[in-house]
């Protein structure tokens, strides 16, 4: 089977642009700048790891899922090239954004096709698991973004540090950099953010049924 190839942008095509013209990290600059034409050259570069980062998420759908690799890939350009001058630290810190939006895609289509469950809750599970399976189980996805949204409100720095290490695949000393804080301070932020999350899914869970 031949996989798709990436389709340069429009923009790209249209002012000649080779995608190898330029070093990723001059790139993410060029793109902190407000060059929105850098990140058509970006894709490019990074595309087997999106791909890959995309079928990582993608491995426990069920058959037929309207979203395959390709398409995830493609929607979360959309998504990325709409975003405001972001200041990208890092390529790792770029690939991390990438599956935050990627993870929000995916809980956007989980919500529509779950929207005629909503009354019923996620089944009890630890969240270091819940992460991975919880494409496979959108009822899970939801609880976690509502979980992370709540977080959010009262401890943003807590849920942006969740989501680069298990949704974004950043490691301690990656999302340091990227905060410009002690790596010490962010495996402190993530024991305490992990252990309210789990509380709160524990808490929104659907009571386990006895046999």
């Amino acid at each position: 089977m031949r996989h798709q190839a990436w389709i340069l942008p429009p923009s790209a095509l249209e002012y000649g642009i080779l995608p190898e013209t330029q070093p990723i990290t001059l790139l993410l600059q060029d793109l902190a700048r407000g060059d929105k034409r850098a990140l058509d050259r970006l894709i490019p570069l990074l595309y087997p790891e999106l791909r890959n980062l995309a079928r990582g998420y993608l491995r426990n759908e069920r058959p037929g899922h309207t979203l395959q690799p390709t398409a995830l890939v493609h929607e979360a350009y959309a998504r990325l090239i709409k975003q405001e001058q972001p200041d990208y630290r890092s390529r790792a810190h770029f690939m991390g954004v990438a599956a935050q939006v990627m993870r929000q895609i995916l809980i956007d289509h989980a919500r529509t096709r779950n929207a005629e469950k909503r009354g019923a809750g996620a089944s009890r599970v630890p969240f270091d698991q819940a992460a991975g399976v919880a494409v496979e189980r959108p009822s899970i996805m939801i609880a976690i973004d509502d979980a992370l949204s709540e977080l959010t409100r009262k401890q943003p720095i807590k849920a942006r540090l969740i989501e680069m290490r298990f949704f974004g695949g950043m490691t301690a000393e990656d999302s340091a950099e990227v905060l410009e804080i002690p790596v010490a301070e962010v495996r402190r932020h993530l024991r305490v953010g992990q252990a309210w999350l789990q509380r709160e899914l524990d808490r929104t869970a659907e009571p386990e049924k006895k046999t």
